[in-house]
């Protein structure tokens, strides 16, 4: 039973597709590059001509907590996670007229709300998008943007900055306190979005 229990779990938490060509790639805000590095590969393969990475910075803190990994190659001074997650862009070969512009959310709800009046406003028809999250944040990040894009395909092409996976969650301190910290942000994030 407990076997079961950890399968489903991981099979809840980490949504992975293969990418498909799309009218945008969109970057919840972070302080990891790999997600933007991510996008920037699939931008620089043709998957979609825009990339929208969002965020102002964590709720939490108040101000962007600053770059959490390869600070060598990212060692600029960055006011918002958009700042940063453009700068990571940029580097990685995208052009800066496909960069959209989203600075003002400070959660994973206000990424999507927030990208979505971008979008319109930019009329970009989102019909199919690739979303390029932390592994483990795959579920929840899918959860909001599907719900603010009800009509728009997703497909999640996750990225491992702490190398948190499917396959080894269950097997650290780590591991384990980030999937059912996840799992208890989306059961508490749902019954609001539900009231």
């Amino acid at each position: 039973m407990y076997q079961k229990f950890l399968k489903e779990t991981e099979e809840f938490i980490f949504v992975e597709d293969k990418p498909e060509k799309a009218d945008i790639i969109f970057v919840p805000g972070n302080g990891y590059p790999q997600m933007a590095e991510k996008a920037a590969d699939l931008y620089r393969e043709g998957y979609a001509p825009y990339i929208l990475p969002s965020g102002r910075y964590s709720i939490t803190t108040g101000a962007f907590s600053g770059v959490l990994s390869k600070q060598e190659k990212y060692s600029g001074r960055y006011n918002t996670e958009w700042e940063f997650l453009r700068e990571v862009l940029l580097k990685n070969g995208v052009a800066p007229e496909a960069v959209l512009r989203e600075d003002h959310a400070t959660y994973t709800y206000e990424n999507a709300l927030f990208s979505k009046k971008v979008t319109d406003e930019a009329g970009i028809s989102v019909k199919k998008a690739i979303l390029c999250c932390k592994s483990y944040h795959s579920r929840r990040v899918l959860m909001y943007y599907q719900y603010v894009y009800p009509e728009t395909e997703f497909l999640v092409c996750p990225s491992f900055p702490d190398g948190i996976s499917r396959d080894n969650w269950n097997r650290s301190e780590q591991g384990v306190e980030a999937v059912t910290g996840e799992l208890t942000r989306i059961i508490r994030q749902f019954s609001l979005m539900m009231k």
